[in-house]
């Protein structure tokens, strides 16, 4: 696995980062999985590859993802990309069995804290929410029943790109007001780990991700 290093970059840097990674691999028929870790400054609204952006408000900086889904605030969180041939993915071409395969890296990860994580329950829920974390897949991962990782996919050429969104912490107040719905039914790092600072629970997976999957 190529592992990047966390680092911050603007939301148009993140999604140019990953697409030229995407882009790369498929030029060069890479074999090799690439797991990148990053933040956002400033803040921004990521909004899915064919959602409408008429709901969005306020002055926050957004840009668009190439992956699917509902728009995210990107704020006190660590994202990950996962770049691979679907081809190495054991049931690759199931979506929903490849999004199992890649979120248990993370699920195995956090039972190294101490924490057992488990997939969500496909949910029929109301199409209005346009806030990605409150809407539950087979696909997602969460902690008692509480949403704290969620992702999204995209395919090219026999390549995916995956998106995951890990909440180390949220401000609710700012989330309502920007999607105009009220936030429940999930839960952040902080909440489960108080006294874990971001930076040693990045050090971590960094480290967890380094040991187990380096050639």
């Amino acid at each position: 696995m190529n592992f990047i290093d966390y680092k911050t970059y603007t939301g148009k840097e993140n999604m140019q980062i990953d697409f030229e990674l995407l882009e790369k691999a498929i030029q060069s028929h890479s074999k090799e999985p690439v797991f990148r870790l990053y933040g956002w400054i400033p803040k921004c609204i990521s909004i899915g590859r064919n959602q409408k952006e008429d709901f969005l408000i306020g002055n926050i900086d957004s840009v668009r993802r190439l992956t699917g889904g509902r728009a995210l605030l990107h704020d006190d969180e660590v994202t990950y990309s996962y770049i691979s041939p679907i081809s190495i993915i054991p049931n690759g071409e199931s979506v929903t069995l490849s999004y199992r395969y890649i979120s248990s890296i993370l699920i195995d990860f956090f039972k190294t804290l101490g924490i057992n994580l488990d997939f969500g329950e496909n949910k029929k829920v109301s199409t209005h929410f346009n806030y990605c974390m409150l809407l539950s897949t087979g696909a997602d991962v969460c902690y008692k029943g509480k949403k704290i990782i969620g992702s999204a996919q995209f395919r090219k050429n026999g390549y995916l790109l995956q998106h995951g969104s890990i909440l180390f912490g949220y401000d609710k107040k700012l989330l309502e007001s920007l999607f105009n719905e009220e936030v429940k039914g999930i839960t952040t790092v902080k909440e489960i780990l108080p006294d874990i600072t971001k930076e040693e629970f990045i050090f971590k997976l960094k480290k967890y991700l380094q040991e187990n999957f380096n050639n």
